[in-house]
């Protein structure tokens, strides 16, 4: 049985405004259009649906029954159809994005929180992992967009936008580096480093910009966070280094960032998608908002 919604549509408005004349004012519809809608119904179901007469309409007994179940498809057919346009013009959906955790504590709350105050429908699925992973995620499509961190070259993946955080040397306030107002990398050789593992962004930035130090570097301890990094500099094991978007840095009071005075201790950042697939409307909204807030704090 092949019923359109137009054709069930003209049949509810009929049996509910018992007239024809009345139900074609209210589906702005000529009257012969609408005459012709009714007789395609009843082809396609295969009975008379109205009897009708020049001074009556009333369903027939096929009518009566067929009414509640027409009723319930078209309710549920534009309840489909307003859920399908609020997908496609961005106003719901959900964004999925994976990025590095030094973004998730820093940038996104408040963007998410702006982003949502214009769209409420829409809903954030957040996976907060090292660069490599955001990479992998995105390529397999367990998210659409990745905020990730170092050189982006893997050919699956398109860069919707590029940019850098700088790194900065964080250490306890009584610590002699807090007394520099900028760091080098031969104080940095000269100190115990907590250093994030190998495998996140940070790490690979620090490794290439140590890679021609004549002397190695004094590794204290390697968490995969920065977080536990920062723990373990307010324990006193060392000097670490991170980007100075953390949201860890700021949250911490006896501690203290300086700037290192080397322009290697720069980690690039890119916003990426799978190559070759559409964004959901209301990512790429949220592209678009997220795009305009990084440029902002280039």
């Amino acid at each position: 049985m092949d019923l359109s919604l137009r054709d069930i549509r003209a049949f509810v408005a009929v049996a509910q405004t018992g007239s024809f004349t009345r139900a074609a004012t209210q589906l702005h519809l000529s009257q012969p259009a609408l005459t012709v809608q009714i007789r395609r119904l009843e082809e396609t179901v295969g009975t008379r649906l109205f009897d009708r007469n020049s001074r009556n309409v009333s369903l027939t007994p096929v009518g009566r029954e067929l009414l509640p179940t027409l009723q319930k498809s078209l309710h549920d057919m534009e309840h489909v159809l307003a859920d399908a346009r609020s997908l496609s013009d961005g106003t719901s959906g959900t964004v999925r994005i994976a990025c590095l955790p030094s973004f998730a504590a820093s940038l996104l709350p408040d963007l998410i929180r702006a982003f949502r105050q214009k769209l409420p429908d829409v809903s954030f699925q957040i996976r907060d992992v090292v660069a490599d992973v955001v990479n992998a995620l995105v390529r397999n499509e367990d998210v659409d967009i990745g905020l990730t961190g170092g050189e982006t070259t893997d050919p699956s993946l398109d860069v919707l936008y590029a940019g850098e955080d700088r790194l900065v040397a964080v250490c306890p306030k009584g610590h002699p580096l807090a007394k520099r107002r900028s760091i080098g990398l031969a104080d940095l050789l000269r100190t115990p480093l907590v250093l994030t593992a190998r495998g996140t962004s940070v790490r690979a930035v620090v490794d290439a910009a140590l890679a021609d130090a004549t002397t190695p570097p004094t590794l204290a301890c390697e968490p995969t966070y920065m977080m536990t990094a920062v723990a373990m500099v307010r324990g006193g094991l060392g000097v670490t280094i991170l980007p100075g978007s953390a949201r860890e840095i700021r949250a911490e009071p006896d501690l203290i960032a300086r700037p290192i005075d080397d322009p290697r201790f720069v980690r690039p950042v890119a916003l990426v998608k799978k190559r070759g697939r559409t964004l959901p409307p209301a990512t790429d909204a949220f592209v678009e908002t997220l795009i305009q807030r990084m440029g902002t704090q280039a």
